[in-house]
């Protein structure tokens, strides 16, 4: 295909229009996030899992879908939480609960399925739980393997580009008739 041959029977126009459509689906993913954040009341509504810590309950590449609400989290739930300083979230199940009759704070200790011992040496430096507020959500629902895409994509950058590179080039060249 002559990539250069379709812009140049393309006029001005017409190029505006396949970047205008170019952005309309950008700005409608970020819209169906934005709206899932919502609804399932979660800063962060779709989290994939990234190590072999929570096998068999998910495999490395399960995609998670996460909510919040406002009913007490409970010995065995599969939280999503992130530890301050640190970069990515971790997935594992709640092991013991403890709620503070002072503050109301409701205090975690979590252990993923597959790790030998609880969490407390993934946790901060003298960190023994972890709080309802770095609580991202609880899992609703996962579908297997889809997530490989993402890690995919994170563990070679060279291939994220290309794919964002012939993505928007094929809807620039794209007519609509």
């Amino acid at each position: 295909m002559d990539i250069l041959g379709s812009f140049r029977h393309m006029s001005i126009r017409q190029m505006l229009h396949q970047v205008l459509n170019f952005c309309l689906v950008v700005s409608s993913a970020l819209a169906m996030w934005k709206g899932l954040a919502v609804v399932t009341n979660s800063e962060s509504p779709i989290v994939v899992v990234l190590s072999e810590s929570m096998e068999p309950a998910f495999q490395r590449g399960d995609l998670l879908l996460l909510s919040m609400f406002n009913t007490p989290i409970r010995v065995g739930d599969i939280t999503v939480f992130k530890i301050a300083g640190k970069d990515i979230p971790i997935v594992h199940r709640v092991l013991e609960v403890h709620d503070s009759k002072e503050n109301g704070t409701q205090y975690l200790l979590t252990k993923g399925d597959n790790n030998p011992v609880d969490d407390r040496g993934l946790y901060n430096r003298n960190q023994m739980w972890v709080t309802q507020k770095e609580v991202v959500g609880r899992v609703s629902a996962f579908m297997p393997y889809i997530g490989m895409v993402t890690i995919i994509l994170n563990d070679y950058p060279q291939l994220k580009g290309l794919l964002l590179a012939v993505l928007g080039v094929f809807v620039l060249i794209t007519k609509e008739e």
